[in-house]
């Protein structure tokens, strides 16, 4: 093939260039060596025509050789394929034998079982009757294992309170007399001690820091039992502004910006001021720890009304962090839970705690990448007729 196009390249090529050296010679005039070469020419041009229907039939007899191969080929598939089919149905009929003599009959031995127990249809349809035997016991099985676990977590949240108590009865002297002489120093001090306005204002920081350490104490002492509320009447607002003025120099330290937004101060409600502001500490410095630094917190405050909560104060605490995952955000009010690794857990659940203690509750709102919102849900005092009917 190669070499019969090779010989009609080299003709062509020596054709065209006579056929130019004629079209010159009569152009110039030259007729008689014109018509020599152009006798060449003719020539050359024939056999190149020659040798192209030669290259002509070679490739016919290349494809008559391979349509017969391929023919060949076609009745060798055609073969196979029967062959093929008969070995897929006698596979079937052995399959179909083993089926019925190596599974249908367990299926029946089971289903008869099963009919014993009750199941009419066990006769009519075996393997639905079967069927519906194994779904029961997939969802007494399911019942069970959701019940061990519920068992289990209930045993491990046990054991859990029995360590803090333990753990509380050895911190009781060892963590609060301290905080009581260090308490009382400073009582001393601040009596003794004449201090600038910038210094006394750091040292009432110190105190109440400490103040409030020895409260986190005794909350995690008593975490096995309700707190002493000492109750009053208190505007939420007032609680907020007091926690705000408290964190004023750890808000400083993590740069993180706080608005408080607010029509007016909210209605008063009976609650424990040390209690509540303890529960927004916590909101707070938790919102501080996610952001580590810079960020921004939103308090909003308002006032709401329904038919089955009746007026409510309501605060939302929100920050602009990375949120909590969607596979934690149901556990992270849970007692002894932290992603933190020096936390205790205690923080949030002694919130909540702290909440339902005032017949409220803490919804948690959250995005992974879009922030978290804290809603504390507060009952306010329903209001009193206290105009005088004598006047």
């Amino acid at each position: 093939m190669n070499k019969a196009l090779f010989q009609i390249k080299d003709q062509y090529s020596r054709y065209i260039a006579i056929k130019d050296r004629v079209i010159g010679f009569y152009q110039e005039g030259r007729r008689e060596a014109g018509t020599v070469l152009h006798r060449q020419a003719r020539d050359l041009f024939f056999t190149v025509l020659a040798l192209c229907e030669k290259y002509k039939d070679i490739h016919k007899e290349r494809i008559l050789r391979a349509k017969s191969a391929s023919q060949d080929q076609a009745v060798q598939l055609r073969f196979i394929a029967a062959t093929a089919v008969s070995i897929c149905i006698m596979l079937g009929v052995l399959l179909a034998l083993v089926l019925g003599y190596e599974i249908l009959s367990p299926v029946r031995r089971l289903t008869a079982e099963a009919g014993r127990k009750g199941d009419s249809d066990a006769a009519v349809d075996e393997v639905k009757s079967l069927s519906r035997s194994v779904r029961g016991l997939i969802q007494d099985v399911d019942q069970i294992q959701s019940e061990l676990e519920k068992s289990r977590g209930s045993l491990l949240q046990a054991e859990k309170m029995a360590m803090v108590g333990k753990l509380a009865a050895g911190m009781a002297h060892s963590i609060r007399n301290p905080f009581t002489s260090m308490k009382m120093r400073l009582f001393s001090l601040n009596r003794s001690l004449k201090l600038t306005d910038t210094q006394k204002e750091d040292f009432d920081v110190i105190s109440e820091e400490i103040r409030r350490i020895d409260t986190i104490v005794q909350n995690f002492l008593e975490f096995s039992r309700p707190p002493k509320l000492t109750i009053r009447s208190i505007s939420p607002s007032i609680v907020v502004d007091r926690t705000i003025r408290l964190l004023e120099h750890r808000l400083r330290a993590y740069d993180v910006g706080v608005t408080i937004e607010r029509l007016q101060n909210l209605p008063e409600i009976d609650a424990d001021p040390e209690q509540l502001k303890e529960v927004f500490v916590n909101l707070v410095v938790n919102a501080c720890e996610a952001m580590e630094k810079g960020g921004s917190i939103v308090i909003e405050e308002q006032e709401t009304e329904n038919p089955s909560d009746g007026r409510m104060a309501v605060i939302r605490v929100s920050d602009n962090g990375p949120g909590i995952p969607a596979s934690i955000r149901e556990k992270v009010l849970l007692p002894f839970f932290t992603t933190k690794e020096e936390g205790t857990g205690l923080g949030l659940s002694i919130a909540v705690r702290i909440i339902a203690e005032h017949h409220g509750w803490i919804d948690i709102e959250s995005n992974q990448g879009g922030g978290t919102r804290f809603i504390i849900s507060l009952p306010l005092k329903e209001p009193t007729d206290e105009h005088d009917p004598d006047c």
